[in-house]
């Protein structure tokens, strides 16, 4: 354990988008029954996903991390778990596919309910509220009753996220992610377009595989070919709710974060005298943090120092979220630094942040062209300075969403009205998502030519 930590020391550290209950008794009542309830997550399943994360850092495996922009207590079924994880099945298909190289499967899902904002308040029809900050602490709608923070909301997260966590468990195996079954992962609106198109082809080649296996006197039924890990994630922003999740382990007597196997500080609260990485620095999950273009090389190395100060492969990924613009003069300064230091990060790419925009039709988003320029910024700059690049973090959902502009739809701003339905950000939906993929994996083919 840190010298000096402990689940709620954080408390002594100014803490950047501060959340101020409206009844604090309350809150602490909620936080103590939070406290009484099992993990959502278990150590040891941490430590494997530091395991797989190491080997993305020494070269070995590529990470996909992909998910929704703020996860909705009303959008949670069956059906939307089912196919947000389809997706990332497929798109890490054609990463392995493409590549040849493992693929460290981590979503956004089981627990993105808290979203960091500009300004904490907002105007509404004249009137000043506060800003809608994520389904575990107030409503999206747009009255001030609805917007008041509230505790309870912390408990109905932590019932979904359970609820989201079996089943994403169920999916991976208990069949669902048999190799056999890669068509049956194909979504109709994916399948109507080139990459899906792509993805058929990719399919078809390894139906062939696994009869030649089969023919050979492989058995294709055991775990290797019928399982698969997804692990989950989110932003570790709301603290009152990671601090009675955090348990000790029984085995190792480390304290970890139980509300989901990885957790990343976003760019807004990476402060390094800040109560958030005071809470990260004491948990012994994999952690990430977000990297923006105003971080200084210094900056980083001293997140990496204070994250990681034994240098274990795998425990801290970097997710950088330059821009397009600014990606390919910004972010080399930041390798050189952390490389010359010695640290063994996770070098992953965010293409979403750093190309939000508002169009000219009033709606946030983002180009699709812009996110695969960071991506191809970030694989050059890797390239040039000998480092891996070793992943992409990306908002997606496998609905059939216009929120992006681009892609193969050729999506444009008249579009974006069709069904924009995104809480916050705008997300790729599943074709772009699956395009997305297949440049990705081109980008990884030519960067180990």
């Amino acid at each position: 354990m840190q010298v000096g930590w402990s689940k709620d020391s954080w408390r002594a550290f100014p803490a950047a988008q501060p959340v101020e209950w409206p009844d604090p008794q309350h809150a602490a009542r909620v936080r103590k029954h939070l406290a009484e309830l099992p993990p959502l997550i278990f150590a040891g399943e941490a430590r494997n996903l530091t395991a797989e994360l190491g080997k993305v850092a020494q070269g070995e495996a590529f990470l996909l991390q992909a998910g929704d922009c703020a996860e909705s207590f009303d959008g949670v079924s069956a059906d939307w778990i089912r196919d947000q994880v389809k997706v990332i099945l497929q798109m890490a298909l054609v990463l392995t596919y493409g590549t040849g190289r493992p693929v460290v499967k981590v979503a956004r899902m089981a627990g993105q309910y808290a979203k960091p904002r500009s300004d904490l308040t907002e105007e509404v029809d004249g009137e000043r509220i506060p800003s809608f900050r994520g389904h575990i602490l107030n409503s999206e709608m747009r009255t001030a009753g609805d917007r008041a923070l509230d505790p309870d909301r912390m408990i109905r997260a932590y019932n979904t996220s359970s609820a989201t966590q079996n089943l994403i468990r169920a999916f991976t195996s208990g069949g669902f992610a048999h190799l056999a079954l890669v068509h049956s992962w194909n979504k109709d609106f994916v399948a109507s377009t080139t990459a899906g198109q792509r993805y058929e082809a990719v399919a078809a080649n390894i139906d062939r595989a696994i009869r030649f296996l089969r023919a050979c006197g492989v058995d294709t039924g055991g775990a290797p070919f019928s399982e698969t890990s997804v692990w989950t994630s989110h932003e570790a922003l709301l603290l009152d709710y990671e601090e009675p999740l955090t348990r000790i382990d029984s085995l190792t007597s480390l304290p970890y974060g139980c509300s989901a196997h990885m957790l990343w500080i976003g760019e807004r609260t990476r402060q390094l005298d800040g109560a958030h990485l005071e809470y990260a620095r004491g948990i012994n999950n994999p952690i990430g943090v977000k990297v923006g273009p105003d971080a200084s090389p210094a900056d980083v190395v001293a997140l990496c120092e204070l994250l990681n100060p034994d240098q274990v492969p795998g425990r801290l990924s970097l997710i950088t979220r330059m821009g397009a613009e600014k990606v390919t003069s910004h972010l080399p300064p930041v390798i050189d630094a952390v490389t010359d230091a010695d640290h063994p990060v996770v070098w992953v790419c965010d293409p979403m942040h750093g190309n939000t925009f508002v169009s000219p039709t009033g709606s946030k988003t983002r180009k699709f062209d812009d996110i695969f320029t960071e991506i191809r910024g970030f694989f050059a700059a890797h390239r040039a300075a000998g480092t891996w690049p070793g992943g992409i973090h990306v908002e997606m959902t496998a609905a059939n969403v216009t929120e992006c502009i681009g892609g193969s739809d050729d999506l444009g701003h008249d579009d974006l009205a069709t069904n924009y339905d995104s809480l916050c950000d705008p997300r790729l939906n599943g074709r772009q998502a699956l395009e997305l993929a297949f440049k990705v994996s081109d980008l990884i083919v030519d960067s180990s030519a």
